[in-house]
């Protein structure tokens, strides 16, 4: 995993730092062909914690959940919690997201994150 935690504290600039390519597993895919990229800016000694920045590409995928909160850089995006709600998120907006929680992502503008998670 590459981090810059050797360099905290240190400053980023995320709506343009360089992102690696992420696999993401075909069964996750609904619809569209949206592929995943990411950078891990800091992680902890014990890996139950992380925070970086995310992006997708449009298309529809499926996802179980980590405990994350993460800000909306760019993009827009529907996340369907199943058993809860409907979250609208775009450019600017917090969103708070729960450990085991299923969801659908309909990503429809390239969205762009920066979050922390932290692994229950």
């Amino acid at each position: 995993m590459n981090t810059l935690s050797a360099l905290a504290p240190f400053v980023a600039r995320v709506a343009d730092v360089d992102l690696e390519p992420e696999p993401l597993d075909p069964a996750r895919i609904v619809a569209g062909d949206p592929v995943v990229a990411s950078r891990v800016l800091w992680e902890s000694a014990d890996g139950s914690q992380s925070r970086g920045v995310w992006q997708i590409t449009p298309g529809v995928v499926t996802d179980t959940e980590a405990d994350e909160v993460f800000v909306v850089l760019s993009g827009r995006a529907t996340i369907e919690v199943t058993g809860g709600p409907t979250l609208e998120v775009g450019a600017g907006d917090v969103c708070l997201l729960r450990a085991g929680d299923h969801t659908r992502w309909t990503v429809h503008e390239t969205l762009r994150k920066v979050y922390h998670v932290t692994e229950v």
